[in-house]
């Protein structure tokens, strides 16, 4: 007879849908693993995203505050649970402990790969908009995907181009030594337009911010 115990407790139903590829999308970014096999934890300066994030996979737990990088000030928000088979459902489709620099591909399936990107997108991606100064009547704006490992930022690329038909550019970002993945106007534009479905789930901050940047040229989401 085997030993008899506590069977792990299962907070999150592992069921594919927009709301759990979403927050496979942060946790791919913004998420981390402990080494001990049953803890994961979400982090952003942003309360709004984890409590989305919260809210996309059906956990309640306390949402608590910490420092980072030598930093004394407490300004991040933090969500921690244990879960084995969640855990192992991770590391199983990609997600493991120590991911920031060796994630690579993940196994998301392409009925969910809207989801997630928007996901990976909120949680450490940015949009931002200008007037060229070379040409008056030229509004400009980017995408950013980031990632600190060139595998994963490659691998996100790849999946893009061949699901989407949307090709972006990667970049090395020195200062931040982190990989970019970048789509320019035209392509930027098939892509937010193909993210922001009606009802899609996501920041609610940085779509505004989307919005508000297109509305200057007369497109709308």
């Amino acid at each position: 007879m085997g030993k008899r115990g506590a069977k792990p407790k299962n907070k999150v139903r592992i069921e594919w849908s927009p709301k759990f590829a979403y927050a496979l999308g942060l946790l791919a970014t913004d998420g981390n693993l402990s080494p001990d096999g049953r803890h994961i934890n979400f982090t952003s300066k942003d309360k709004e995203l984890v409590e989305l994030f919260m809210r996309c996979l059906n956990i309640k737990n306390h949402i608590g505050m910490k420092a980072r990088g030598g930093e004394i000030r407490k300004k991040y928000y933090v969500v921690q649970f244990g879960d084995v088979n969640f855990y192992s459902f991770l590391v199983s489709i990609g997600i493991t402990p120590q991911k920031s620099k060796r994630i690579a591909a993940l196994k998301i399936p392409s009925g969910y790969l809207l989801d997630f990107l928007r996901g990976h997108f909120d949680g450490d991606g940015t949009f931002y908009s200008y007037w060229d100064p070379r040409w008056k009547s030229s509004y400009m704006f980017y995408f950013y995907f980031y990632s600190a490992s060139g595998k994963h930022i490659m691998w996100l690329q790849r999946v893009i181009a061949k699901k989407l038909g949307i090709t972006g550019h990667v970049v090395l970002v020195k200062n931040r030594s982190a990989h970019s993945l970048r789509f320019a106007k035209r392509e930027s534009l098939r892509l937010v337009k193909r993210l922001y479905s009606e009802g899609a789930v996501c920041l609610l901050r940085k779509r505004l911010k989307i919005e508000k940047a297109l509305s200057i040229i007369g497109i709308r989401l």
